[in-house]
């Protein structure tokens, strides 16, 4: 399913130029992994699920200079959009997805195993230890920031690799996932094509009255503001983790979970 080398990069590329998001704008739409609360203040919503990233800021040593500047960069991005357009997510959660495993209503039936959790664990090892010779390598896999993502329920940054090595060895660890037959007897399944992204925010319902004209404009500039910048955009990806998420907020392990060293 997913793409080769060139034909990702040229696919990410177009995601952001002004058009994308001028075209774009028009069908974005409240999110439901947050939810407004009678008091008014707004809450992630209940959104259970496991996948396979890299660290998460708050776990990561070794790429603490590019996610300083994307936070100040999602700052950036709330103080320019209409107030409360955006949810922005903890920055402490900031991390690249390698994976998606299995979350809604495929989470839900798993549930019913009380073992489920123990075997997707063990064969998410599995899989780690098979793809182990085709992901590592002398070289560290670096993949670029290049601007804004713009998706119907939210807004983060997509990045392309800085060279054809890191995206085979990226799309090698997902192919030896998706194809494992134990995890797709647990219900896994890649329901989705790879765009390398990061979130920094879910859409609010204040969508529903947003100007089009004026947050295209705003992203625009917001992107041209990102491309012109000397800060570093260069994500390192050093270690594969599964991990188990409760909501839009946090993602968490045990200590025995499947880890990769790349």
């Amino acid at each position: 399913m997913d793409d080769n080398y060139q034909v990702y990069v040229n696919r990410v590329v177009r995601a952001t130029l002004p058009e994308t998001f001028q075209s774009q704008v028009q069908y974005i739409q409240p999110s439901p992994k947050f939810e407004q609360q009678p008091d008014g203040t707004i809450q992630p919503a209940a959104f259970p699920g496991y996948t396979v990233i890299t660290p998460p800021w708050a776990d990561d040593s070794q790429n603490g200079a590019v996610y300083t500047h994307l936070h100040q960069y999602q700052q950036q991005i709330l103080d320019k959009l209409e107030p409360n357009l955006l949810i922005p997510v903890p920055a402490e959660s900031f991390h690249f997805t390698l994976a998606d495993l299995i979350w809604a209503s495929a989470f839900d039936h798993a549930q019913e195993d009380p073992a489920f959790e123990e075997r997707l664990n063990d064969c998410v090892a599995e899989s780690f230890l098979k793809s182990e010779a085709s992901v590592q390598g002398e070289k560290p896999i670096y993949w670029q920031i290049i601007g804004l993502f713009l998706r119907t329920r939210a807004l983060g940054v997509c990045l392309v690799p800085r060279e054809q090595d890191s995206y085979d060895r990226v799309i090698q660890l997902r192919r030896t996932l998706y194809q494992n037959s134990d995890l797709i007897a647990l219900g896994v399944e890649q329901q989705y094509n790879f765009t390398a992204h990061i979130t920094l925010g879910y859409f609010s319902e204040a969508t529903n009255g947003a100007d089009g004209d004026r947050l295209s404009k705003a992203l625009i500039e917001l992107n041209n503001q990102w491309l012109e910048s000397d800060e570093m955009h260069d994500v390192g990806l050093y270690r594969a983790e599964l991990r188990k998420f409760d909501d839009m907020t946090r993602y968490y392990r045990e200590p025995d979970w499947a880890t990769l060293e790349f």
